[in-house]
């Protein structure tokens, strides 16, 4: 059996990237979700405040799922392996 190359990106085979963009990525619930996303780092970007491949992301303070909003206050930039590590232990 021959094994699919994974993406060194995303760590997931060509086929499991098919299959999240057909389904859960594709709900329009996620996709709201990810609008919101973008149009907060593109309000960053637009500032100055980050730029593509910076290593930042724009964290929001109060998470989306939690009831957080897009507002400038609820806001931050962080660096990138730390604002994805939060759900780790350790």
């Amino acid at each position: 059996m021959k094994q699919e190359k994974r993406d060194p990106s995303s760590h997931r085979t060509p086929s499991q990237i098919k299959k999240m963009s057909r389904g859960y990525n594709s709900t329009p619930e996620n996709i709201k979700k990810r609008t919101l996303r973008n149009k907060a780092r593109a309000k960053f970007a637009k500032a100055g405040l980050v730029k593509k491949g910076d290593g930042k992301d724009v964290d929001h303070i109060k998470p989306m799922r939690s009831g957080g909003v897009n507002t400038p206050g609820n806001l931050r930039v962080r660096d990138r392996s730390l604002n994805r590590a939060w759900n780790k232990k350790g």
